[in-house]
Parts: structure tokens; sequence; C-alpha cells
């Protein structure tokens, strides 16, 4: 089995999780609600943290999302990221609140010495800071130095930030070099990686909605993990926060970087289907989610398909013309009614989970 070998990054504490240091990737994704709202932002945080988000980050554009806050770092189940536009005392404020990182977009915070005033607070509450260059807000200087907002572009402005936070000894950095062009993104990523230690949060800013950006943030996201680059990723897109923290698991569990349920295969379906295959892939799905176990699993709708081409499944169902298969590592188990087929897939997980235990920590 081929594994990624990772690019080694200087570790940043984020409350209690860790960010780089060659600790596993974290999920991010951020609310989409109005912040002071307590309850509703309190009910996604909540929401975000069952679906395996890790960090959260909220938006903090006035004065009363920035006092609530503090309510909702005490109430979260996990670290909140402060997103912090324009205004530093905002981001200050914020990290008095409770704030276990910033987000800021150095160019629009109010120039070096808001920088460094901001870095200095955080140093002393021992609160990283996130140095996010969008190719959106640029430096013109810079846009017309490499003609737009390219990726030598958005290193070279990351750079110059990053010298101002080092010359005050700040370390505690994670960055962030987004554009919604993939290429760029990738690009710029990659560049920035030969130069810092610093760990890297990924994603293809302004990604779209759920099809499109769920493309362009797997080929961006998935191609910089693929190559090593990457401690921290958000799936940026135009649907519900919990879609991004699903999508995140997903890229991460296709590169073999974490497990969160048994991997499903499935076959394109054709006109020898002799069930409704994708209604039954679909309930399967929902099924696995309830399992940890390491296990590749197979879901066919004939049976040239399976067990013949998932053969390399651990487990797996196929459904034939009167009657469907239950089979182990290409071997056929047992056979079954079309209808009892999701329920013998069950059974064969209960099966595995008695033996090898929820987790399948004895894989």
């Amino acid at each position: 089995m081929e594994n990624i070998t990772r690019r080694e990054t200087s570790p940043v504490q984020v409350g209690g999780v860790t960010i780089g240091g060659n600790m596993p990737v974290v999920i991010q994704s951020m609310t989409n609600t109005k912040t002071a709202d307590l309850q509703a932002t309190l009910d996604q945080i909540k929401q975000l943290a069952e679906a395996g988000c890790e960090l959260i980050r909220l938006a903090v554009p006035d004065d009363e999302a920035v006092q609530a806050f503090s309510y909702l770092a005490r109430k979260s189940p996990v670290p909140l990221v402060a997103d912090i536009h324009f205004d530093a005392r905002l981001a200050l404020e914020a990290m008095e609140n409770g704030a276990a990182k910033i987000r800021i977009n150095p160019g629009n915070i109010g120039g070096r010495d808001k920088l460094i005033e901001l870095a200095r607070k955080a140093e002393q509450l021992k609160v990283p800071i996130r140095v996010g260059v969008n190719a959106g807000s640029l430096e013109k200087r810079l846009l017309d130095k490499h003609g737009g907002a390219n990726a030598a572009a958005l290193v070279e402005s990351a750079l110059g930030y990053l010298d101002v936070l080092e010359q005050i000894g700040f370390s505690r950095i994670v960055v962030s070099l987004k554009a919604s062009n993939v290429l760029t993104t990738l690009k710029a990523y990659r560049l920035i990686s030969e130069q810092k230690p610093y760990p890297l949060h990924l994603g293809v800013t302004g990604a779209g909605p759920l099809r499109t950006g769920l493309i362009k943030g797997a080929i961006g996201i998935g191609s910089l993990l693929a190559d090593g680059i990457g401690d921290t990723i958000r799936v940026s897109l135009t649907a519900h926060p919990v879609e991004e923290v699903r999508a995140a698991k997903q890229i991460l569990q296709s590169l073999g970087l974490n497990r969160y349920s048994p991997e499903l295969i499935s076959c394109p379906t054709c006109g020898r289907c002799a069930v409704d295959l994708v209604a039954l892939v679909n309930e399967a799905e929902a099924l696995l989610e309830n399992y940890r176990l390491p296990l590749k699993v197979a879901v066919m709708g004939c049976v040239v398909n399976g067990p013949g081409e998932a053969k390399e499944a651990d487990l797996g169902i196929s459904a034939g013309k009167k009657h469907g298969i239950v089979f182990s590592h290409g071997k056929v188990v047992r056979t079954v009614d079309l209808d009892y087929l999701l329920d013998a897939l069950k059974e064969e997980l209960d099966r595995e989970t008695a033996r090898h235990g929820r987790t399948g920590e004895e894989f």
C-alpha cells in the first residue's frame, strides 16, 4: 500500500488541537450564522463538532460579534477561530474573549504597526495567527509587478508579512494562500512550502456550490495533500457547513491520511443491474457511518462486478437476477434474498465489530 510522506512543519497549538508537527491533518469549517445570534451559532458549532470538525471559525465583523465570542468560546466543544477583517481592535478583543486562533489578512488590517501590535498580544496570550493571503485582496504594487493575482504575487505578499512577524520573534503562525483558481492555488502552496516551515491551511476559496465546489476543493486540496503539503484543511462550499466537513473527511480518507468509516466502493451501474443500485448504495453509505472498522466494503449491482471486480474488498454484497450474494475477500460466503442484502451486510459488519472492537484497533 502506498503512503504519503508529509512535509515536516513546526507544530502550532490551537487550544487542545495541534496543527503541523506531523500530527494528523486538522479539519476546519466556518459557521454561516450571525455570530451574535448565540443560540443559532452554538447549535451550528455543535452540529459541526458532531460531524467531525476540529476547529471552527466564526466571523467577527463588529462589536456585537466579538462580545458574543466570549460566551461561544466557553460553550464550544472545540477551539474557535476568530475571522477578522479591517479592524485590528476586534482581533485584540477576540483574543481577550477566548479565541484560540485569529485569522487575519494582514493587507487589510491596518498596516505593519497594527500587525506587530496584534502579534505581541497574541504572543502574550499564546494565540496563533493565521496569515491568510487571498488573490482578491493583494497589494496593488504586487499586482503590477507580477502582472496579476498569480502564485508568485501571493507568495511574495505572504513572505513580506511573515518577515515582519519573524523580526519580532513571533512564530505561532499558520499560513494560507488562497485563490479561486485551482492551478494558482496549487502553485502558490508548492512555492511557499519550499521556503517556510509554518503549517499550511489548505483551501480553494470561492469554490462555488456543492457539486462544483466539491470538485475544485478535492482537486486543489487533494493534490497538495498527495504531495505531502498541508496541515489543516477547509473545503469551502456554498452549502451547509456540515457538507464541508463531510467532504474534508472523504478527501483525507481517500488519501489514507485518516479513517472515519469503512471505505465504500460501488460500480457505476449499467443495464445488468438487477436492483435499484443507487438507492442501495445510498442506504449502505448511511449504514457505514455507524462503523469505524478499517474495511473496504463493496456494493455491486451484478455478479460481474461482485465479487469479480471487487476482489480487493474485505466485505461485499452483490445483486443477481433472483438472489444476492455476500462475499469476503473475493469469495462467496452466502446467498440471500435480494430484499435482505442490506441486512446481510449489517450482520457481517456487526460480526466484524464483535471480533475486532468498535474502532478496529486490533486490525
